[in-house]
């Protein structure tokens, strides 16, 4: 049931009633989620947001595969526009989530999921559970639990300046954030950018509410949950700092961390790739983790094609 009402009391931007862009609200097990849908054809494209980011964020790579197949952009129970939950969530209820929401959206099954950050933990999850509903899986830098054993440890008098470089940040967070907000989506249409800025701006401590039971929870269940199944798959690392790492991170821990966690990230994510029969790994030299899909959307668009391709062939 699509519902064209937003009265719920996270909204704060009364205007939003007559934004097309926030209107597709379904009623899924009681909650209302957010849903947009563009193009026609299959196998649809679902965007799965990174913790603390929401599918508007994905606007851009979403109107560009619109004009391939159906593409798919939600917000998470708990995030965006979607009704508020207490987060974290279980992989389990995520993903039972969006496949009800697929369902009742009228979206057939297969997928070729797009997950990013925790979105691709999730996507991972959805595969394990539903294996004939995936025909595919592009991950952005997906959470991984081999990062809590093969991550360096570091000096303690660089997590002392990176402690005052989090709190210096967070005195200023306000201004700081909305500025790297609005560089984001500074080519976002008009009805899109200024409620995208506020909701961040509002919100940034979202992210790690979703990602709280990662360490305890999540990883486990896709540990535990099978293993994926042998669809095509690529894997993608991100070998610049973003932005948003920047804000909170020291300059003299970033120098001390950067090159060895790049090569455990892509350790990490070739093994991934490797683990199926159709699996490529691919390196972005010009991108940063939170804003893959927008410093290289032509790289991110092309891969999703060329899995379409695959599909189709």
């Amino acid at each position: 049931m699509v519902m064209k009402n937003n009265t719920n009391a996270y909204r704060s931007n009364q205007s939003l009633n007559s934004n097309p862009y926030f209107e597709n609200l379904y009623n899924i097990d009681g909650r209302r989620l957010l849903l947009n849908k563009a193009g026609s054809g299959g196998p649809a494209v679902v965007f799965l947001p990174a913790a603390g980011m929401v599918g508007l964020d994905y606007l851009n790579i979403h109107h560009s595969i619109s004009e391939h197949t159906t593409s798919v952009i939600y917000d998470r129970a708990g995030t965006g526009w979607s009704e508020q939950v207490k987060l974290p969530r279980s992989a389990q209820e995520v993903t039972g989530e969006l496949r009800h929401l697929l369902n009742h959206a009228g979206i057939p099954a297969p997928y070729l999921f797009v997950g990013h950050s925790l979105g691709g933990l999730y996507a991972q999850r959805y595969a394990q559970c539903f294996p004939n509903e995936v025909a595919g899986m592009v991950l952005l830098e997906p959470v991984h639990e081999d990062y809590l054993t093969r991550t360096p440890k570091f000096k303690k008098r660089y997590l002392f300046s990176q402690s005052v470089a989090v709190l210096r940040t967070f005195l200023t967070y306000k201004r700081s954030f909305r500025g790297l907000y609005e560089h984001m989506f500074s080519k976002w249409p008009d009805a899109v950018r200024e409620p995208l800025i506020e909701y961040h701006t509002r919100t940034f401590l979202k992210m790690n509410a979703e990602k709280k039971n990662l360490n305890t929870q999540l990883y486990r269940e896709l540990r535990t949950g099978g293993d994926l199944p042998d669809v095509p798959l690529i894997v993608f690392t991100a070998m610049e700092t973003d932005a948003m790492t920047s804000l909170v991170t020291s300059q003299s821990f970033l120098h001390e961390i950067t090159e060895p966690f790049n090569h455990v990230k892509k350790t990490i994510y070739k093994n991934l790739a490797n683990s199926v029969s159709y699996g490529e790994h691919r390196i972005l030299e010009n991108a940063g983790h939170a804003s893959i899909h927008i410093d290289c959307p032509d790289e991110v668009v092309k891969a999703i094609l060329d899995l379409l391709d695959k599909r189709v062939a």
